[in-house]
Parts: C-alpha cells; structure tokens; sequence
C-alpha cells in the first residue's frame, strides 16, 4: 500500500497531479463510435482509475464516440473530486467510426465548447485542447475563438494536440499554452515537441504511450512507461484501456499497485 501518487505528480493547467493519466478512447465502441459494449464496466474503469488507483488526471474528447466518452465520465465522476482534472479537446468531426477529419471554424469550436461544458456538468473546462490544427483555417482564427472563450470564463487553460514545434512556439505568442498532447513511445521514440515543451516548461502529455496496447502485449506495460517516466519530467502518459485487468496491470507497473 501507498500513498503517493501514480508516477508521481506533475502540473498541469495550473492543477498537482498523477503523471499517470488515464485516456479514455477506448471506453467507446468500435472505431471510437458509439457507446460502449458493456457501460457498466466502462463506467467501473473510470470509478477505478481515480477511486482505487489514485489517477487525477482523465483525459477525453468530444470526438470519442462522438460525445461518448464526456458522457461516461460525467455519469461515472460527477461530482469530480477537487483534485481530479478532466481534460478534453475539440476540433475533430466524426462522419463515421474510425473516420476523422479536422475541423478548425471559429463557430464550430465555439459550439464544441458549449456542448461538452454540458455533457460534463461544469461552468468551466479546466483545460481545452485544440485536438487539431485544421490546415483550411487560419491557425490564429483556432486560437483566437479559444482565448475568447477562455476570457469569458468557459476555459481555464488551453492546449495543443498533435502539433509541431513550430505551431507551439507560434500559439505561445498569443497564450500560455498548458499543454501539449502528442505521440511518444518505445516505438515512435522521437519527437521534437519533446525539448521544446521541456524548454518552455509546458507539460508534454503521451497519447498512445504503449503504441495501443502493442508495447503492453509483448512485454508488459512497465519498460514502456518507466522509459516515458524517465524521459523528462515534463512527460505525463495518459493510457487508454477498456478493461479492468488492463488498468490494474497500467497501475502497478508505476507505483506497485492500488492505493
């Protein structure tokens, strides 16, 4: 037994928490559409991951599902522990499973933001990623509909999903960016992204840190996540899983097991 956190902690958007975090994507159905196979055990998957293994970070976007995973985690969480941050992001459309398409119209994202504030129960995102740059709309445009909602009080912090270094360092001139969300692993080792958010102090967030459960099924999701841990401070995997064995092998491979 023990106390400390999963992985320890980390600030992000202005929040301690566990540098272990939890993604939510594969709590939806097939493709990421839909609902859920079995709601029941999603929803317990959620419950555990913050009541049992102490994770107080849970990412998610309205794009899972499309919608899906916002809802699971308002029925399964709300009302959120204090020291819980739920992250989401928009800026992706869904036509069908599997299929995503950047979608960056001011009026869009400000819709987007209106809705998963609902789906969630909260007057305010503590943290709103732009899930894409959307190549057809002027990256100042994104951005500049986010800061507004952001002076309006909707959101709390804003963050950057699947960009260059060079999007960081160009959005860092408008804003304080809380955090970038890309992908790093044992297989896909290399990013830039990583010394630059390193350089600037911006939290750098692994989506896909165990390559979607490839990493895991070879050799367990210890190695993986220990060298991600190990990487930089600033690194905080969010593993993404469906099924409660799953998050308690994730769980133990950083701090021994549950809480």
């Amino acid at each position: 037994m023990t106390s400390a956190l999963p992985g320890g902690t980390i600030t992000i958007a202005g929040k301690s928490v566990s540098r272990l975090g939890f993604g939510t994507m594969r709590l939806t159905g097939p493709g990421t559409w839909g609902e859920p196979a079995d709601r029941e055990t999603a929803l317990s998957v959620l419950r555990q991951a913050v009541h049992t293994y102490g994770i107080s970070h849970i990412d998610t976007a309205d794009a899972y599902g499309p919608h899906t995973a916002e809802q699971l985690i308002r029925d399964a969480l709300y009302p959120y522990p204090e020291h819980v941050l739920v992250a989401t992001k928009v800026g992706l459309v869904r036509p069908g499973p599997g299929q995503w398409i950047p979608l960056g119209n001011p009026y869009y994202l400000r819709a987007c933001v209106e809705a998963s504030l609902r789906r969630l129960r909260v007057e305010r995102l503590e943290l709103c990623y732009l899930h894409r740059v959307d190549p057809e709309v002027a990256l100042d445009d994104q951005i500049a509909v986010l800061k507004a909602l952001q002076d309006e009080g909707k959101i709390g912090r804003i963050g950057l999903s699947k960009v260059t270094p060079e999007a960081i360092r160009l959005v860092g001139k408008t804003l304080a960016v809380a955090a970038v969300q890309n992908v790093l692993n044992t297989t896909d080792r290399f990013d830039d992204a990583v010394e630059v958010c390193g350089e600037l102090g911006i939290p750098y967030v692994v989506y896909r840190p165990l390559d979607a459960g490839v990493l895991a099924r070879t050799n367990g999701p210890a190695a993986p996540l220990q060298w991600l841990l190990d990487h930089g401070s600033h690194i905080a995997p969010i593993p993404s899983t469906s099924q409660p064995s799953h998050l308690a092998e994730v769980a133990a491979a950083v701090q021994g097991g549950p809480l």
